[in-house]
C-alpha cells in the first residue's frame, strides 16, 4: 500500500513538472513567434545602422541606432558599476562575517529589495538627480539600473560562492593564505562559471528595463556622445513607436523588441561558451 501511494505521489509530481515546463516553453514560444512573426517584416539595414529621421515617428525614414547603443551604455555600465558594488558585498558574506544574523539580514534586505518594482527605483533615482542638480542623463540611468541590478547580482554571486566545496577555502587557509588571498585566488576562480551567469542575468535585468530609465534616463535621438546628456533605449523606443498611430511605426517597435531579444540571445550564447572554459578550472 505504502509502495502504491508513493507511485502515485511521485506521478504526480512527475506530471506536474512536465506540465509545468510545457506551459513555460510554450509561453516562450509564443512570445518569440508574435515578435519575429510581426518584427522581421519592419527589419532593415537602415533600421540598425540609422538614427532617427524627421518624421520618424509619423512612419518616414530614419532607425534606432541611437536606442540600440544607448541600451548597451545603460546595461553596461550598470552592471560593471553593479559588479564593482556586489562582489564585496558577496565576499563579506561568505569570508568576513562571523555573526550569522548580520548575513541573513544582509540576505533578507537583498532579496526585499530584489522584489522591489523597478518604477520605484527610477522615481529613487530621479530624486538623486534632483539632489544633485543634475538632470535626466546617461550617468543617472546608469546610477539607476546599477540600484536595480545590485541586489540581483549579489545574490546571484553569493549563491555561486556558496557552491564552492568548503575543503578547498580549508585547505587553503592551512597553507597560510589570508582571507583575501583565498578569496580572491581560490573562491572566486572556481565560483567563476555561476558568476559570469549572474552579470549575464543582471545585465539582461538592466537592458530590458523601461521604468527606472524613464524618469533617470530621458530619450533622445541622438547618440550617446556624454555622461551628463539624455540618452536613447530599446524599451522606451518600442513603448514610443507602440503609442503611436501610424502601423508602420508599430510594426517597428516589434522590431525593436526582436533587436532586443537578438541582443540577449547573442550575449547568453557568448556566455555560455566561456562559461564552458571557465568550468575546466572548476573542481568538483
Amino acid at each position: 500500500m505504502k509502495n502504491y501511494k508513493a507511485k502515485v505521489e511521485e506521478g504526480f509530481f512527475k506530471v506536474l513538472m512536465i506540465g509545468s515546463m510545457v506551459i513555460v516553453l510554450s509561453i516562450l514560444l509564443l512570445i518569440l513567434s508574435t515578435v519575429i512573426w510581426k518584427g522581421l517584416p519592419a527589419l532593415d539595414f537602415a533600421m540598425v545602422t540609422q538614427t532617427p529621421k524627421g518624421g520618424y515617428y509619423l512612419g518616414k525614414e530614419g532607425g534606432i541606432l541611437n536606442a540600440i547603443l544607448g541600451s548597451i551604455c545603460l546595461a553596461g555600465g550598470a552592471t560593471i558599476l553593479a559588479f564593482v558594488m556586489s562582489l564585496p558585498i558577496a565576499i563579506y558574506l561568505h569570508l568576513f562575517a562571523d555573526r550569522s544574523r548580520i548575513v541573513d539580514l544582509v540576505r533578507l534586505a537583498l532579496d526585499v529589495l530584489w522584489g522591489v518594482p523597478s518604477i520605484v527605483y527610477g522615481a529613487f533615482g530621479f530624486i538623486i538627480l534632483l539632489w544633485l542638480g543634475m538632470r535626466a542623463s546617461l550617468l543617472g540611468g546608469i546610477i539607476a539600473l546599477a540600484l536595480l541590478e545590485l541586489p540581483i547580482l549579489t545574490r546571484g554571486m553569493d549563491e555561486a560562492i556558496a557552491m564552492v566545496p568548503g575543503a578547498l577555502k580549508e585547505a587553503s587557509y592551512a597553507l597560510g593564505s589570508t582571507r583575501l588571498e583565498t578569496a580572491l585566488k581560490v573562491m572566486l576562480r572556481q565560483a567563476a562559471p555561476g558568476l559570469l551567469t549572474a552579470i549575464l542575468i543582471a545585465f539582461g535585468r538592466g537592458i530590458g528595463d523601461a521604468a527606472s530609465v524613464l524618469f533617470t534616463a530621458g530619450y533622445t535621438d541622438r547618440l550617446p556622445v556624454s555622461l551628463f546628456r539624455p540618452v536613447a533605449s530599446l524599451p522606451l523606443a518600442v513603448f514610443f513607436q507602440l503609442s503611436t498611430p501610424v502601423v508602420a511605426v508599430q510594426e517597428r517597435a516589434y522590431a525593436s523588441a526582436l533587436i532586443l531579444t537578438l541582443i540577449i540571445l547573442a550575449l547568453s550564447l557568448i556566455s555560455r561558451r566561456f562559461a564552458g572554459r571557465l568550468t575546466q578550472h572548476v573542481v568538483r
